[in-house]
């Protein structure tokens, strides 16, 4: 084994998605209503970025997550977010930050990474790319991995696919410089991370779904204990 992906959100990051997302989305309506104003301009925009997130996790070759964003959003709403880049990055920059009250790092995360990069395994942030890297540098941050020096961390920016689908794993394993045989999947989510294994990755699934498929199970302690034998014993 050559490469470690980890999902983030539920995985390093003890985080309840529902009220994160409630709170993410009520504070950028704040910095978008200072685009459109209030009434239903604001409702469209705001529907706009559900329609323009969702067309990011469709196939899109050749494109970044970014770029089809950008391109969604500005064909629901004729918003060029490109002549606004200023006050979306003081969003993330000031606004964002604040969010992550309560949250913080499952337990035993900083272990299980640094035994990963320990053992010399390239290791990869493999968070569904639909957020700007300094959105996931943050959330990092709330996980205590801030200092963590991961070879990649899959953002909107970098990445030209999504989760569940192949490419996204293949872009990632590529972006380690290993080919997805060489790699394990990390998460929680029985159908965004555990899909890796239709590319040849082994998986390890941190979730609650007693029925998910999985090459091991556990939690990141177990993992830990886990990765020195993998690393060893060369199994792929």
């Amino acid at each position: 084994m050559r490469g470690v992906l980890f999902d983030l959100d539920g995985t390093l990051l003890d985080i309840d998605l529902p009220s994160f997302l409630d709170r993410y989305f009520r504070a950028l309506t704040g910095t978008v209503a200072s685009l459109t104003g209030n009434g239903e301009a604001l409702e469209r925009a705001m529907a706009a970025i559900g329609q323009a997130t969702d067309a990011m996790t469709r196939p899109h070759p050749g494109r970044t997550n970014q770029q089809v964003f950008f391109a969604e959003f500005r064909r629901l709403t004729s918003i060029d977010l490109t002549e606004h880049s200023e006050l979306f990055s003081d969003f993330y920059a000031e606004v964002f930050p604040t969010l992550g009250d309560g949250y913080g790092a499952t337990p035993d995360a900083r272990r299980a990474v640094e035994t990963a990069l320990g053992l010399g395994l390239k290791v990869a942030v493999a968070t569904n790319p639909i957020f700007p890297r300094n959105a996931v540098v943050h959330r990092l941050a709330w996980a205590g991995l801030e200092d963590i020096p991961f070879d990649t961390i899959t953002t909107y920016e970098n990445m030209h696919a999504c989760k569940p689908h192949p490419e996204y794993f293949q872009e990632t394993a590529a972006a380690l410089g290993v080919d997805t045989s060489t790699c394990l999947m990390v998460g929680d989510d029985h159908i965004l991370d555990m899909a890796a294994a239709d590319t040849g990755m082994l998986t390890y699934y941190v979730g609650s779904h007693s029925d998910t498929r999985a090459d091991y199970r556990g939690d990141l302690p177990g993992l830990a204990a886990l990765l020195p034998r993998l690393a060893d014993t060369g199994e792929e």
